[in-house]
């Protein structure tokens, strides 16, 4: 018995190290990241590479503010960001509550379709997007930026799963008292899937934040530029001025990091309860 006590008490000492290990080798790179944005060029060249920089540079930020537009870089960013954000929480919650809840011809089928949207990559479908968007007079505005942003099938799969755990008694009972599916939608699944709206806002914000090739391709001007753009201009095709492109990332970085840590509960709750119940 002691032995097997023993042996259970070591378990959990090894998880937790584990996972102290875990969490040790993610944050490094945030570290060093911030370690390099204070740098001068030749500590950030220097080999072996040196954690703490012989002198400090924090006017690199300022810099990067000077060298690039990064104001009109930051709200066009967050424009983007919000706006697609918004249009999936609403346009997928819709599709997923129909999907979860209602009845129609071929709904299984149509929603194979939609999930098989998620096994092609999104290059494939560059060029023709492309000429989609020039034909509409769409190029380098935000109609391009935003709107074929607004939907995702894996926002529709991810909130469908999570409507399926609702119980359907609720359902039931508001159908009973002569409430219209919209009404049930509004009034009974929207207030009891924060946790999956939630999860979903993260994962939009995530993607559209650090997204580059699009942006990169639909847009040339510099007043339609994001701040993924912005940052790559500091890397060159013959030498990359490391302290600003760092600089730049830890301004980029640092908003969603504050986001997430005041929304982590609701995000670890929401995956949790979507992965109960396929």
């Amino acid at each position: 018995m002691n032995a097997s006590t023993g042996s259970g008490k070591r378990v959990p000492a090894a998880a937790h190290f584990l996972l102290a290990a875990g969490a040790v080798f993610m944050v490094m790179p945030f570290l060093w990241m911030l370690s390099t944005s204070v740098k001068s060029y030749a500590d950030s060249m220097t080999v072996p590479p040196t954690w703490l920089p012989s002198e400090w540079h924090l006017d690199n930020y300022i810099r990067v503010i000077q060298t690039i537009d990064f104001g009109t870089y930051y709200l066009n960013t967050i424009i983007v960001t919000f706006s697609r954000t918004a249009g999936q929480l609403v346009l997928c919650s819709l599709a997923a509550y129909a999907f979860a809840c209602l009845r129609f011809p071929f709904k299984n089928a149509i929603f194979l379709a939609l999930l098989a949207v998620l096994m092609v990559p999104s290059q494939v479908v560059m060029i023709p997007s492309f000429v989609i968007m020039r034909e509409l007079n769409w190029l380098d505005t935000f109609y391009v930026l935003i709107i074929p942003g607004v939907f995702s099938a894996f926002g529709t799969f991810l909130l469908r799963q999570f409507f399926m755990t609702l119980p359907k008694d609720l359902e039931e009972a508001a159908k009973i008292d002569g409430c219209s599916y919209f009404r049930i939608y509004w009034n009974i699944y929207l207030p009891l899937s924060k946790a999956a709206l939630v999860s979903l806002a993260i994962f939009t914000i995530l993607a559209s934040w650090n997204e580059l090739l699009w942006p990169l391709i639909m847009t040339s001007s510099e007043d339609m530029r994001v701040l993924s753009i912005g940052i790559s201009t500091f890397q060159g095709q013959h030498s990359t001025d490391y302290p600003l492109l760092m600089a730049g990332a830890v301004m980029a970085t640092l908003p969603i990091i504050v986001l997430f840590i005041f929304l982590q509960r609701y995000f670890i709750e929401g995956i949790a309860m979507n992965g109960i119940k396929g």
